[in-house]
């Protein structure tokens, strides 16, 4: 999966720990892309069996789909921890570099990471 798959998976789990749905709007609010290019990602992640969308336009995982995004959002929150608590980097700063270290970082080195935030 690309990393912007897996930015709109993310972004969908978090939409939907915080208001309980979500729609293809909300997903094109909180990422500040237009409807069109949002209605194509999900078209894509629905093809590959990531995500599923109901009549009333709700955006639900499938099994599948849960559990990658699940695994996306892991590596962000240890990765941001990671860098607040071994390099001493603000919230916001590990944040934001987590968005993009999660989607390259080896399994090795992730693993590494959850083991000393972990510790």
């Amino acid at each position: 999966m690309y990393e912007s798959g897996e930015n709109y998976l993310e972004t969908i789990l978090m939409l939907r720990q915080k208001q309980g749905y979500v729609r293809s709007i909300d997903v094109a609010n909180q990422l500040g892309f237009t409807k069109p290019s949002v209605s194509r990602a999900m078209s894509i992640l629905k093809n590959n069996g990531y995500i599923t969308v109901e009549n009333s336009g709700n955006i639900v995982f499938t099994e599948k789909g849960e559990q990658k995004a699940n695994e996306i959002y892991e590596r962000h929150l240890y990765i941001t921890k990671f860098l607040q608590q071994t390099l001493g980097i603000s919230e916001e700063l590990a944040a934001q570099d987590a968005c993009r270290i999660e989607h390259i970082i080896s399994q090795e080195t992730f693993s590494r990471i959850k083991e000393k935030v972990d510790a």
